[in-house]
């Protein structure tokens, strides 16, 4: 029996988050000898089997030329330019312009329906975030109808009037409508969420979707959504990380290749802008350094943020490196293993790669309970000014701490407890690596979901085709 053919669709090849997910897929299943593609809205790699959803192409005359004058304004630095631009942008694509005005999602992607053709008509789809201007929603009914369509969630957009996740907000579930944050990203100029969210349920009605979450959290909102009007099937599959990067390196030779001083106590925490990131807090983070700074004032202390661009900071008696977004794998992996500790503060999060990539690499976890992450770290929390098992199944498997949001001094005494017990830091690390090994290797995640397609396909086969 032939390997089935496989397209990723996603944003971009070379991003991080969603984007290392559906590469990651892309390219084991090409290892196993699978004809494997991946169309995305914005490349920037070489990959030959990976090509753009060609929507620039797809273009007619007259809306090339208005686009390419458009680009020629927002490029001069002339008092008005960029006021012109938008002007001459509305005569090019004049729904378009018309639409974001009103707060309309932007659906106008044409490319969307030849990329079955220049993927050669694989035999499934395989779609992750469909949001970031490149991919029309309202192509999936007919997708789903030419082939079968998986789709995994790596936020909660799908769900929503426009927001990627909706913080405290639960009108995602009745329908949306005045909006609480319109600048939540995908930020909208106007309240057309109840408008959006019913388009949405339209397309989603039409469809046969086969849905996937890395977590139970995302899934009982689908459940609990709209999108559950086009599920046929859904499945919790966690996120994978390839072990053979990640993975413990001695503490001492990574840290005099980082020129990390070996008798500091280093805690490393990630996330693409930090300081920025609306969904990160880094306001708790640095609150809590400067506690444990002060808590800590006789250790030599070092904090390292992982996808930030900054000079190096001192809070009270620690110090904060800012390191640079790195793509290399192998790169990123040793800053944990220079770690004693991971520290993860969010106000919302899915089910974040970094938190994998550190349990992987030895380094226990202080994490904020939202979202996903109780799901990731096997916990122990800190009651009373001590350290309690969250059950009494984790007391000798436990990875790491979960605090609660927004507590900066939770997340302070978490990280002062386990800079004080050495040999509590080293249960959790071993637990760790035992734990990343046994349930977040790349390996299982390709066979979930290879296993998945397989009784898709079986499924399908076995239905009556229709007219």
């Amino acid at each position: 029996m032939a390997l089935p053919s496989i397209l990723q669709v996603s944003t971009a090849d070379e991003r991080g988050g969603a984007e290392s997910v559906a590469r990651n897929l892309f390219r084991e299943y090409r290892l196993r000898g699978h004809r494997s593609q991946m169309a995305v809205g914005f490349k920037q790699g070489s990959d030959p089997d990976i090509f753009v959803v060609p929507n620039d192409e797809v273009r007619g005359g007259w809306e090339r030329f208005w686009m390419s004058q458009s680009s020629l304004l927002e490029n001069l630095e002339v008092v008005g330019a960029k006021r012109a631009a938008r002007l001459v942008r509305l005569a090019g694509q004049p729904t378009k312009v018309i639409d974001e005005w009103m707060g309309i999602e932007d659906f106008n992607f044409a490319g969307t329906r030849r990329i079955l053709d220049l993927a050669g008509h694989p035999d499934i789809v395989h779609c992750h975030n469909l949001h970031g201007g490149y991919f029309d929603l309202r192509a999936l009914q007919w997708l789903s109808a030419e082939r079968p369509v998986v789709i995994t969630m790596h936020d909660a957009w799908l769900l929503s009037g426009h927001c990627v996740h909706s913080l405290s907000c639960e009108r995602w579930e009745t329908g949306c409508g005045s909006c609480p944050d319109l600048t939540l990203y995908p930020a909208v100029r106007r309240d057309a969420t109840a408008h959006n969210w019913q388009r949405k349920r339209r397309i989603y009605s039409g469809s046969r979707l086969h849905v996937a979450t890395p977590c139970q959290w995302l899934m009982d909102k689908v459940q609990r959504s709209v999108l559950a009007l086009g599920a046929v099937a859904t499945r919790v599959i966690p996120h994978g990380v390839d072990l053979t990067h990640f993975k413990a390196t001695p503490r001492p030779l990574v840290r005099r290749q980082l020129g990390i001083p070996e008798d500091a106590e280093v805690r490393v925490f990630a996330a693409n802008r930090i300081r920025q990131n609306i969904w990160k807090d880094y306001g708790t983070m640095r609150t809590a350094v400067e506690m444990v700074s002060t808590a800590a004032s006789n250790r030599r202390i070092v904090f390292v943020a992982l996808g930030d661009v900054g000079e190096p900071e001192r809070i009270g008696t620690a110090e904060v490196r800012f390191v640079p977004y790195e793509k290399d794998p192998a790169a990123v992996a040793r800053y944990y293993s220079a770690a004693d500790l991971y520290i993860h503060a969010a106000r919302v999060d899915t089910f974040p790669n970094v938190i994998l990539e550190a349990l992987a690499c030895g380094a226990p976890v202080v994490g904020t309970a939202v979202g996903g992450i109780p799901e990731q770290i096997k916990g122990l929390a800190s009651i009373g000014g001590r350290i309690h098992p969250l059950n009494t199944h984790c007391a000798d498997k436990a990875t790491g701490m979960l605090v609660p949001p927004g507590e900066p001094e939770a997340m302070a005494h978490a990280i002062v407890s386990l800079l004080r017990d050495a040999t509590l830091r080293q249960q959790l690390s071993a637990n760790a690596i035992a734990d990343a090994h046994q349930r977040f290797d790349l390996q299982r995640q390709v066979n979930d979901y290879l296993q998945w397609y397989g009784e898709i396909l079986a499924d399908r086969g076995s239905r009556p085709s229709r007219t």
